[in-house]
């Protein structure tokens, strides 16, 4: 006999009337990932918003292979490639206004560059060359995130400020699922569904936080459903279609701005390249997987859409490609000049008023320069 048992029957009682109450249904995502491309929906897409995804994700492409080949000639330290998660990246920059924010992972530099940032800027950091590499507030993208998710809570804490400014912002905050299983992401959204706070989570479930698959991080249906624990709506979408993940990035920006609080994306795509230059991708998958996932590639997904629609002819579809060759060719030139560096920048856009352990740091750091100057002049 358990203790309850030998207590008496357990009855709960209703809850107090300080406890919300949310009816979980309307808060579920559907069964499968949402899809526009190749349904009937996609009738209903404008064609211009079709043809101008298809530039940015051949772009986006163009540009995942040339920072890649950069990282194999040394001029790059690392370069986390987002091919295959073009449309990802692409509909979350297009999904927002000009007065909005954007938080990035460190896997979202095409997102950073769709969003207005210079290509060679975007890369900065990856190479080693300074602490961001753009004006954050330029063009409203805040620094790529290394440490998985920490860009999560900072998304929130603006969001919300900007709401109590009265500013009318909207973040929007993108992380893997790895990132899923840090305890920021689990801060971010709480704190998000209390608040209210105007944010869009966008989750690009590729498969894998570097070798663990997502089986091994997650017993939920889907990533989607984690929104309803927190009172949130979670939205399940084809990450590979361009246009769905518009349409449901949009809708989800435009509902947190006309105040109704924060929604959970999870984007289904699949990352088609190694984790980073120092990953060996077939030690944990098959090349089987890989091909399977290239049929469903984002590129030819919309090409297939324009051309049988009859909305893009091989004239405008090799402009398309001339103008991501003359990115390329820019991105090349730039990268492989040697940039001057000064290393008392180390200490510069650190804190406000640096610590006194820092100016002690950077008192050593200029006298062993003068140093080795003087030693210089000598000879």
């Amino acid at each position: 006999m358990t203790v309850m048992e030998q207590r008496g029957a357990y009855r709960p009682s209703p809850p107090p009337a300080w406890q919300p109450r949310t009816d979980p249904a309307p808060l579920l995502p559907d069964a499968e990932p949402y899809r526009v491309l190749g349904t009937d929906a996609a009738g209903k897409a404008d064609p211009e918003l079709l043809r101008r995804l298809y530039a940015q994700v051949v772009l986006g492409r163009r540009y995942n292979a040339q920072a890649t080949a950069l990282t194999k000639q040394g001029r790059l330290a690392v370069y986390p490639s987002s091919t295959g998660q073009e449309a990802c990246e692409v509909a979350a920059a297009l999904a927002l206004e000009e007065r909005d924010w954007l938080f990035p992972s460190y896997r979202d530099t095409l997102a950073v560059v769709a969003r207005g940032v210079d290509p060679v800027e975007a890369l900065t950091l990856l190479r080693g060359d300074w602490h961001t590499g753009y004006d954050p507030y330029e063009h409203r993208v805040a620094p790529l995130s290394t440490p998985l998710a920490t860009q999560l809570p900072h998304a929130v804490g603006l969001a919300h400020a900007a709401r109590l400014k009265g500013d009318d912002v909207v973040a929007l905050a993108m992380v893997g699922d790895g990132g899923t299983s840090e305890g920021d992401f689990h801060e971010a959204l709480n704190f998000a569904a209390v608040w209210q706070a105007p944010v869009v989570f966008l989750v690009q479930n590729n498969g894998f936080a570097i070798s663990v698959p997502l089986a091994k991080q997650t017993a939920a249906p889907s990533l989607a459903h984690k929104a309803v624990g927190y009172g949130m709506p979670g939205r399940l979408v084809d990450g590979n279609d361009a246009a769905a993940v518009h349409e449901v990035l949009t809708d989800a920006v435009r509902h947190a701005r006309a105040g109704g609080g924060p929604t959970l994306v999870e984007a289904v795509t699949y990352r088609i390249d190694a984790h980073t230059n120092a990953d060996d991708a077939t030690r944990y998958r098959g090349e089987a997987e890989v091909e399977a996932w290239r049929g469903h590639d984002p590129v030819q997904l919309l090409e297939r859409e324009l051309t049988g629609r009859g909305l893009i002819d091989e004239d405008k579809m090799a402009a398309v490609r001339e103008e991501a060759e003359t990115m390329a060719a820019r991105l090349r030139e730039h990268m492989n000049q040697d940039p001057v560096l000064d290393p008392m920048d180390l200490f510069a856009h650190v804190y406000a008023e640096p610590t006194p352990q820092l100016r002690e740091q950077q008192a050593l750091l200029r006298a062993e320069l003068a140093a080795e100057a003087e030693e210089g002049t000598a000879r």
